[in-house]
């Protein structure tokens, strides 16, 4: 009897330690763009993902394969920001990066630190993913 008592206690305790590295491997919720001391969320949802892929007539892990054009990173942004961030329109998205470019940001920066991170968050790729495609991308 002592023994399934114990049993008891193991099976417990397994199960508690498989719900906190579940906990631990939760997603993160947005990816924050910071522009003049403003935090932004940024998260795709499956609605504005079909827009953008309905937009540019194909998937979106294509769009992202190498670098997109910045009128095409800004879209994903807006699209990204618009479940957030209401009224934030694609005018107000690119005067936005033109603060944060004069914040110090740049195109690849943008990419790198905004976009890859934002696809991770969407649940594109896991995070060690979104980790190594950036690192991939500081040796370019």
């Amino acid at each position: 009897m002592y023994e399934l008592g114990g049993l008891e206690e193991k099976k417990e305790e397994a199960k508690n330690e498989t719900s906190v590295e579940k906990t631990e491997e939760k997603r993160k919720p947005f990816h924050y763009w910071t522009v003049g001391g403003r935090d932004y969320r940024l998260k795709l949802k499956a609605s504005t993902i079909g827009k953008l892929e309905n937009k540019y007539k194909q998937n979106i892990m294509n769009m992202i394969d190498d670098m997109p054009p910045l009128s095409v990173m800004l879209t994903i942004i807006q699209a990204a920001m618009e479940p957030w961030e209401h009224g934030m329109d694609y005018s107000d998205v690119q005067k936005l990066y033109d603060r944060w470019t004069e914040e110090g940001g740049n195109q690849m920066e943008l990419f790198s630190g905004v976009i890859i991170p934002t696809m991770a968050v969407s649940g594109f790729f896991t995070e060690k993913q979104a980790q190594a495609i950036m690192e991939e991308l500081k040796t370019v």
